[in-house]
């Protein structure tokens, strides 16, 4: 665990720290009762379940009312799970494949066999990085389009295995560097959105941090899309899209872009765009990584298992209308008299 604490969480900070006090302050474990700040009233060691309910409480109510930038910056946590975090605790048996067989790996998106539940799945994710060397190599979750092309040459080997898909978005969006769009950055992601629908495996894809733009989108067309509760999904990050109509990105224009892109799970399951909200452990996903674990995986066996009965037409046809019908309107005619009534308008035909 880091020592990152969001500004909103320092009151469970302190605390905690009174939890650690109270339970080190226990008499009969050989430790002698700690007084004065370590106390409660009048000297006296503080009751650690009551510190602990209300500890819960307040989490509850401080993640329960978060604003829209405040779910981007947890969604962000050093300690929030990756990738490989999830397969560690989710999946057995991982055996991971390298390479796109054009030009390399890309450690920014992780893909392999797993053992899912009682399902053997291919899984592919993206990866951020925990320490500063790992964040480096994997260009802090951005992949370049030698990740995409991995990722659609191990999918297109499940496909013929016969295998369902997972994928975890994690990234922020596709490397923007000059290398990466010399390679064909778009065209690589094209590729696998035109692919990926026409894959004849069930495909289920979960948000677990940040969805950035076509980043996000290069591994997330699929049959079921979930987020986690304190992630994000949207075309751009806040900065970006503060950047862009403010000519600057602060504290305030990004809170505003937060706002206004409605990025958060509850905004895109409003609007569609993903079909169900998984719920983390209380406080986030960084304070109980198993817990968030342990949820995510059974959502992912619970789709997985409605997925499989289906022919591969019918899930074609059913990924395909899924996607065709997003960002669908119906527009009602304004109020007025009905088209052609001459007498309606005020123009009355002679006798």
């Amino acid at each position: 665990m880091s020592f990152y604490q969001l500004d909103f969480e320092r009151e469970i900070g302190e605390l905690e720290a009174r939890i650690a006090a109270a339970e080190r302050a226990r008499p009969g474990e050989g430790v002698p009762a700690l007084r004065g700040i370590e106390a409660g009233v009048a000297g006296e060691p503080e009751d650690a379940e009551a510190l602990r309910r209300e500890r819960d409480e307040r989490l509850g109510q401080i993640y329960g009312s978060l604003s829209s930038w405040d779910v981007v910056r947890v969604a962000r946590h050093p300690d929030r799970p990756q990738t490989r975090d999830y397969i560690r605790m989710m999946c057995r048996d991982f055996a991971e494949l390298h390479g796109d067989r054009r030009f390399g790996d890309d450690p920014a998106i992780v893909t392999g066999f797993a053992r899912l539940g009682r399902h053997k799945v291919l899984v592919v994710g993206h990866q951020k990085g925990k320490d500063t060397q790992e964040k480096l190599a994997c260009h802090f979750g951005c992949a370049h389009p030698e990740g995409y092309r991995k990722a659609l040459a191990k999918m297109k080997l499940a496909e013929k295995f016969g295998l369902p898909i997972v994928t975890l978005v994690d990234t922020p969006g596709a490397y923007p560097g000059l290398g990466a769009e010399e390679r064909g950055q778009a065209e690589a992601i094209a590729v696998n959105l035109r692919e990926m629908s026409r894959l004849r495996v069930p495909i289920v894809s979960v948000v677990i941090g940040e969805g950035g733009s076509g980043g996000a989108l290069g591994i997330a067309v699929a049959d079921k899309v979930g987020m986690l509760e304190f992630s994000w999904y949207s075309v751009i990050s806040p900065e970006g899209c503060a950047a862009i109509l403010w000519k600057q990105a602060n504290d305030q224009t990004t809170r505003a872009a937060a706002e206004a892109l409605r990025l958060t799970a509850r905004h895109n399951i409003e609007l569609g765009i993903v079909d169900e909200i998984i719920p983390e452990a209380l406080g986030g996903a960084h304070r109980d990584p198993t817990g968030t674990a342990q949820r995510l995986g059974a959502w992912l066996g619970a789709q997985i298992d409605q997925l499989v009965g289906l022919s591969a037409e019918d899930l074609i046809a059913r990924r395909y209308q899924r996607f065709r019908t997003l960002g669908s309107v119906s527009e009602r005619a304004p109020a007025g008299p009905p088209v052609g009534d001459d007498t309606a308008a005020g123009r009355v035909s002679p006798a």
